[in-house]
């Protein structure tokens, strides 16, 4: 039976945060990358937050800032309604843990299976007999043999190891667990298992995970919310539900509508998108959007659009919903807005 997110209050909040990396463009010029600029969200215990968006958009750079695997500029970050500048490392690290993209280069592989598991525990000073018998345990709750515990990682296949690392974020007993990507790089039927073992091992710790993917199939089966980013922004956030059913911002209209479908003469409806990703050297003004949006206006160009919200649990940052914006611009904003509702219903009807 399904746990119910417990929404007293938030487990983690992330509240503007900002993080830019310094390059080189030549012998006398620097610049800066935008990466993340301005992410905010709350997420509640026993719930899935899905990060979705682009290559590049800063879904993994949120996560490592939330861990301090790198620093941010600016923002906070707190954990349990604590800061988490304010936390010892050891202590921040028993209530969150990461699961990496590739399961090879995450475990070391110089030491067994079972050192790799017990490694997080004999840093916090666990007792020897307690460390062997937890990693007994751990190994069989993510479905493999505590005998596994004495081969090394090179013995294992791709999906095993993923079970693997998934076994030594739980060594700790966080609550909350971060899965940047972990089944991007396995076979679609080994996703399944991983991915359903993430679900079964949630139901069973009431674990709260945030759930980064660059897949909305994957993202849809595993979130009760979805964060879509776009260059380092957020741009839409709401229920999964919601978000597959009725997405507001031109950006994630292009993402559902690029889904590859199994009937070929099922169709999406069609979301225009020409152009490149801007640089995030030199990022549009106003809506980072606007340079590859059919909808585009002038408005667009001024300012960065608020996250607002159009209907209770819906936030989208897009001048269409902005009643300030409509006050400027009613007759460009509202045949806009039936423009896209036609798509939508036209789509249907299909």
């Amino acid at each position: 039976m399904t746990v119910a997110p417990d929404r007293s209050q938030p487990l983690l909040t992330v509240a503007s945060l900002k993080k830019t990396f310094p390059v080189k463009l030549g012998m006398f010029k620097r610049g800066l990358i935008s990466a993340v600029d301005g992410v905010s969200f709350d997420v509640y215990q026993g719930e899935t937050l899905g990060i979705v968006g682009e290559s590049g958009c800063g879904k993994s750079t949120t996560a490592r800032l939330i861990l301090r695997l790198i620093e941010r500029d600016s923002g906070d970050v707190l954990f349990d309604n604590i800061e988490v500048r304010d936390l010892k490392r050891q202590t921040m690290y028993r209530g969150i843990q990461m699961v990496f993209q590739d399961p090879y280069s995450s475990v070391n592989p110089r030491m067994s299976i079972g050192e790799n598991i017990a490694f997080p525990m004999k840093v916090h000073g666990y007792a020897a007999d307690h460390i062997r018998e937890r990693t007994a345990t751990l190994l069989r709750q993510v479905g493999l043999h505590p005998n596994h515990a004495s081969y090394f990682p090179h013995q294992m296949s791709g999906g095993q190891l993923q079970r693997v690392n998934i076994a030594r974020a739980l060594a700790l007993e966080p609550k909350l667990i971060i899965c940047d990507e972990p089944v991007s790089a396995l076979d679609k039927s080994i996703q399944a298992q991983v991915l359903n073992l993430l679900k079964d091992l949630q139901e069973q710790l009431n674990l709260t995970y945030i759930f980064i993917s660059h897949d909305l199939n994957v993202v849809e089966y595993m979130s009760n919310r979805v964060l879509v980013m776009y260059l380092g922004q957020v741009v839409e956030a709401c229920s999964s539900e919601e978000l597959y059913r009725q997405a507001l911002h031109a950006y994630c209209r292009v993402l559902l509508a690029a889904i590859p479908k199994a009937d070929p003469d099922e169709r999406m409806f069609s979301q225009p998108v020409s152009g490149e990703i801007p640089s995030p050297l030199n990022p549009p003004s106003g809506c980072r959007f606007r340079t590859r949006c059919a909808h585009a206006m002038d408005v667009c160009a001024t300012a960065r659009p608020e996250l607002l919200q159009p209907s209770p649990g819906h936030a989208v940052a897009c001048y269409l919903y902005e009643r300030s914006a409509i006050s400027n611009q009613p007759s460009a904003i509202s045949s806009q807005r039936s423009a896209i509702s036609g798509t939508i219903r036209g789509s249907a009807d299909g």
